[in-house]
C-alpha cells in the first residue's frame, strides 16, 4: 500500500523536442544532450541508477544494465511550454486554446500597467531572463530604483527588484496589484516577483520569488487529494501555480538547493499523502546548469535514504531549457520520467506517456483516490514483478 509521494518537477530538465517544437520556435532543442555535449559530459551517478541513460543519449550518463527506478518520458499536450502548462497538465488540467504569447516582448499597454501598478517607471519589457537582466541593468536598477520587467516570450510577465530598494513583501503586493489592472484580453497569464541581492558586478539571485497565477478552470490532482483528506504539501513554486488550491500548506524556496531542503524537512515530518516540489534550472549558461543538475544528483541520495515501504519518488520536468540555443527561455519538449521506491518494480520502461497527466492519474491511483479526468495510471507498471 502506497502513504507518501514525492513528485520533483525540475523547469528546464527536457529530452528532446516534441513533434510539434517548430511551431513554438524549438525545432531541434533537446536540453539534457546539449548541456552535455557543452560541458564536456555530466557527471550524474544517482541519475544513472534510475534510468536516465535509458531515456536518452547523454553524454558522460550510462545506461545501466539494472537502473533501480523506472523510466521513461512525458509528452506535453497542453498549449504551451511554461511551468503552469507543465504542472497543470500533470495534474489533470491540460491548457487548451490559443493562449496569449509575448514573443516580441511585453505589449505596450501591459507595461502602462505595470507601471502604474508598481507606481514607476520600468526598465526592460523584451524577451530575457532573470540572470540576463540582472546582469545587464542591475546597477541602473540600483541607481534608479526602477524595477526590471521582462516576459519569457510566453504569456508570463517577471518583475525583479533588488531587496533594497523594493523588500520581497511590498514587491509581491505591487505584484498582486498589477495582476488586477491587467487583466482582460491580452493580459499575463501568471506574473513573477523576483528579488535579488548584493552589488553591482557580484548579484546574488535566488533571494526570493512569488509566482501569481489565477486559479486552474478545472478540478486538479490537488484538489482530488485534498477532498480525499489526504495531506497535500506544495514546496518552491508548486503551490504558486493552482494559486494555492488544494493544497494543505505551501513551504517557499527560491533556490534549487534550497527547495530540495525544504523537501528534505517537510518530508520527514508527513506521515502520508504528497509532496509535490517545484525548482527551476534558472542559470543561462550550460556550465551553470550543469552544475546544479550536479548538485541535486548528489543531495538525492539523502531523500532515498529516508524511504520506507509505502513510499514512491517521482522525478520529472515541467518543460525544457535548451541553454545551447540564443534564446534562454522555455523550450517544447519532452522531459524525463523516473520513479522509484522500497519494494517497487526496477528496471521497467515505462515507455514514452502521450500525456503528463499520466502522472497525475497514478499519484491519484496509488493513493487511493477517485479518477481525473485526463490521463493513463502505470501504476501497475510499478508493482514488481
Amino acid at each position: 500500500m502506497i502513504n507518501r509521494i514525492v513528485v520533483l518537477v525540475i523547469d528546464g530538465l527536457g529530452a528532446g523536442a516534441l513533434p510539434d517544437a517548430a511551431e513554438y520556435g524549438d525545432a531541434g532543442a533537446d536540453t539534457l544532450v546539449h548541456v552535455a555535449e557543452a560541458v564536456g559530459g555530466l557527471t550524474l551517478p544517482t541519475f544513472e541508477t534510475l534510468g536516465l541513460g535509458h531515456v536518452a543519449s547523454i553524454s558522460g550518463v550510462r545506461a545501466m544494465t539494472q537502473p533501480i527506478g523506472c523510466f521513461g518520458r512525458l509528452a506535453f499536450s497542453s498549449a504551451g511550454k511554461d511551468s503552469v502548462a507543465g504542472l497543470r497538465e500533470m495534474a489533470g488540467v491540460p491548457l487548451r486554446g490559443n493562449r496569449k504569447q509575448y514573443a516580441a516582448g511585453l505589449p505596450a499597454d501591459v507595461v502602462a500597467k505595470l507601471e502604474q501598478a508598481l507606481g514607476q517607471k520600468v526598465i526592460g519589457g523584451l524577451v530575457s531572463t532573470l540572470e540576463a537582466m540582472v546582469n545587464a541593468h542591475g546597477a541602473e536598477h540600483l541607481s534608479s530604483g526602477a524595477p526590471l520587467v521582462w516576459t519569457d516570450g510566453q504569456w508570463t510577465c517577471h518583475v525583479a527588484a533588488h531587496e533594497a530598494i523594493l523588500p520581497m513583501a511590498q514587491l509581491v503586493l505591487r505584484c498582486r496589484e498589477a495582476r488586477k489592472q491587467c487583466a482582460g484580453a491580452g493580459a499575463p497569464e501568471r506574473i513573477v516577483a523576483h528579488s535579488f541581492r548584493g552589488a553591482a558586478g557580484a548579484f546574488e539571485l535566488g533571494a526570493g520569488r512569488k509566482d501569481l497565477v489565477a486559479e486552474p478552470s478545472g478540478e486538479s490532482l490537488f484538489d482530488v487529494l485534498y477532498r480525499s483528506s489526504q495531506i497535500v504539501m506544495g514546496i518552491g513554486t508548486a503551490s504558486d501555480l493552482f494559486a494555492g488550491r488544494g493544497f494543505t500548506r505551501a513551504f517557499p524556496a527560491a533556490t534549487p538547493a534550497a527547495v530540495f531542503e525544504e523537501t528534505l524537512a517537510v518530508f520527514k515530518k508527513t506521515p502520508r499523502g504528497l509532496l509535490c516540489a517545484g525548482l527551476d534550472l534558472a542559470p543561462d549558461e550550460p556550465s551553470a546548469t550543469a552544475a546544479v543538475l550536479e548538485d541535486l544528483d548528489r543531495r538525492l541520495p539523502a531523500l532515498f535514504e529516508l524511504l520506507r515501504p509505502g513510499d514512491i519518488v517521482a522525478i520529472t520536468g515541467g518543460h525544457g531549457r535548451d541553454v545551447t540555443r540564443p534564446t534562454k527561455g522555455p523550450t517544447r519538449e519532452y522531459v524525463p520520467l523516473l520513479v522509484t521506491g522500497p519494494r517497487l518494480a526496477g528496471g521497467v520502461s515505462l515507455g514514452t506517456r502521450s500525456t503528463a497527466a499520466d502522472l497525475g492519474q497514478t499519484v491519484a491511483d496509488a493513493l487511493r483516490c477517485e479518477r481525473l479526468p485526463y490521463g493513463d495510471s502505470f501504476f501497475e507498471a510499478l508493482r514488481p514483478g
